[in-house]
């Protein structure tokens, strides 16, 4: 058996970092953002079908998905929301599972999914649900640091995703990356860590 956890937040709040520290700890990591870009490069599985979802204009030159043309198209448009996810989400499940399936007996497996709380199915998938938070202030500076891009870019990212409070409400285990230095975030992980049942 293998405990399965589920790890989210929002852009900007750290849950990449505490990913690793994860894997520091001994997890076997799961990430389904990856999956995701890979099934979406050239050659990449989903692209048959998106591109006759959409046409050859959301593909680039070389094969790959143009991402930021399929954002754009996804934005505006619900319906087209929903046709591509219904191509990209049942892959990446089955990839999912597959690479879950790797980890060592015992080991846990932490499934980073950065849309959990707006996916269906997560809550029966997983054992726990972990919520890396800080608050929409703090992730706005966050991005524009590493990412470079302006507030109103960032926002609309956020608006995108969950709210604070329904991340917050699907939790098990939260860590406040608020304030936290790297030392003292990898305290906190490590304390949420010990505190989760040992599966044998």
């Amino acid at each position: 058996m293998n405990l399965r956890i589920g790890l989210t937040g929002g852009i900007g709040s750290g849950k990449s970092t505490v990913a690793a520290m994860l894997v520091e700890l001994g997890a076997h990591l799961v990430d389904t953002d990856a999956i995701a870009r890979e099934l979406t490069l050239p050659g990449g599985a989903a692209m048959p079908a998106i591109v006759a979802a959409f046409g050859p204009e959301v593909q680039t030159p070389d094969g790959a998905l143009d991402r930021p043309r399929m954002r754009d198209i996804v934005f505006h448009d619900p319906a087209a929301k929903q046709r591509l996810e219904a191509i990209l989400h049942p892959m990446i499940r089955e990839q999912t599972e597959a690479r879950a399936a790797l980890a060592r007996h015992g080991q846990v497996v932490v499934f980073d999914v950065p849309l959990l709380a707006e996916s269906k199915g997560w809550r029966e998938r997983v054992d726990r649900i972990l919520v890396v938070d800080c608050s929409e202030e703090r992730q706005i500076e966050r991005v524009q640091s590493r990412s470079g891009w302006p507030a109103d870019a960032v926002q609309r990212v956020m608006a995108q995703q969950a709210t604070r409070a329904q991340r917050l409400a699907i939790a098990d285990d939260v860590i406040r990356n608020e304030e936290l230095s790297l030392p003292d975030l990898k305290l906190a992980v490590a304390e949420v860590w010990a505190n989760w049942p040992p599966f044998d």
